[in-house]
């Protein structure tokens, strides 16, 4: 019998399937739901109570918040197929000199830019994560060698922190059941 329910955001590039395979694997009394969550509304879905934890894409104001840092994105490039950036295995700066950059209009406009950029306007600047995502048959991406990752990391308003959260984050590391904190 069910007693409660998790409800845990994601952003898009975040794939949160393991967590709830281990969290099911442990037999645990609370439902775990999974929710989307665009990345411009991730503060704002924690602060709503939309989601009782989130899987979130750093930088976040987190003043009033659990932050729990956990892995890095890979920085990339997307270009078009027929560009000729996509002949090389990673790509650095001095590559891109003379490029065309599609910049971000919005934090939740990466599918835009990799249609555009696989049109064979430029390249657009995502995590690898969301290249994946997003990927397309005529688009290919590419690392970029000197780029800062992005990290990702799991939040939670601090005054609604409970054994319920902490058996979250105890999954997301790693724990079992029979290991201890």
């Amino acid at each position: 019998m069910h007693t409660s329910t998790l409800r845990v955001g994601f952003v898009p590039g975040v794939e949160p399937d393991r967590f709830l395979r281990r969290w099911k694997s442990g037999r645990r009394q609370a439902w775990l739901e999974l929710v989307p969550i665009p990345l411009s509304r991730q503060r704002e879905a924690l602060a709503a109570a939309e989601v009782h934890m989130c899987f979130v894409r750093l930088p976040l104001p987190a003043d009033d918040l659990h932050v729990v840092p956990l892995w890095e994105e890979r920085a990339a490039i997307v270009v078009g197929t027929e560009n000729v950036l996509s002949l090389l295995d990673d790509v650095g700066d001095e590559d891109l000199e003379g490029e065309t950059e599609i910049p971000a209009a919005h934090p939740d406009d990466a599918a835009e830019r990799i249609a555009v950029a696989a049109s064979g306007v430029g390249y657009t600047r995502v995590p690898l994560s969301l290249a994946r995502l997003h990927h397309r048959k005529d688009a290919v991406a590419r690392p970029l060698r000197e780029a800062d990752p992005t990290r990702i990391a799991l939040a939670w308003p601090r005054e609604e922190d409970d054994p319920l959260r902490q058996e979250f984050v105890g999954v997301v590391r790693g724990r079992t059941p029979r290991s201890s904190r």
